[in-house]
C-alpha cells in the first residue's frame, strides 16, 4: 500500500466500511506507546480512551507520561471523499512513513507502519510463536494458538 506525496492514506475498504457505520468517517490519529507505528482510532473509541485517561491520577508521573504521550500527539481526522486519510508530518515523522506503507487491524483500531519496519516486525513476532505456544499468559490460555 502507499502514501501518496500530500502523506494520504487510502484507509482499506474493509475499515471503511466499519468506520462509516461507527464513527461516520471519523478517526483519531497518534502514536504508538509500544512500537513506532501510528494508531488510528473510530473516533467513539478515542472517546473511551480519552476518558480513560481523564481517570488517571494528576501526580503520577507514569499516568501523565502516557496521557501527554497520547493525547499529545492525536490529531482529529475525516476521511475524504476517497476514503483517504490525511497523516500530518510529526506523526509521519514518528512513524518513519514514507510511501510504502502497511495497514494491520487490531479489533477496535488499525495501525499504520512502514512497510519495511512492519515486515522486520512480523518476523520478530513469528519467531516468538513457539515461545507463546509453550508459556501462553492467562489472558492467551483461551485463545486457539
Amino acid at each position: 500500500m502507499s502514501m501518496d506525496p500530500k502523506g494520504r492514506v487510502a484507509v482499506p475498504t474493509r475499515y471503511r466500511e466499519r468506520l462509516a457505520e461507527v464513527s461516520a468517517g471519523r478517526l483519531v490519529l497518534t502514536i504508538s506507546l509500544l512500537e513506532r507505528c501510528l494508531v488510528a482510532y473510530p473516533f467513539p473509541e478515542w472517546q473511551r480512551i480519552e476518558s480513560s485517561l481523564e481517570n488517571l491520577p494528576g501526580l503520577d508521573p507514569q499516568a501523565q507520561a502516557i496521557s501527554h504521550l497520547l493525547i499529545g500527539h492525536a490529531n482529529d481526522c475525516d476521511l475524504d471523499s476517497h476514503g483517504r486519510v490525511l497523516v500530518p508530518p510529526p506523526l509521519r515523522d514518528f512513524a518513519g512513513l514514507d510511501k510504502r506503507i502497511k495497514v494491520v487491524g487490531q479489533v477496535r483500531k488499525f495501525e499504520i507502519w512502514d512497510d519495511e519496519a512492519w515486515t522486520r516486525r512480523r518476523e520478530e513476532l513469528l519467531g516468538q510463536i513457539g515461545q507463546l505456544q509453550a508459556q501462553p499468559s492467562e489472558a492467551l490460555r483461551n485463545l486457539v494458538l
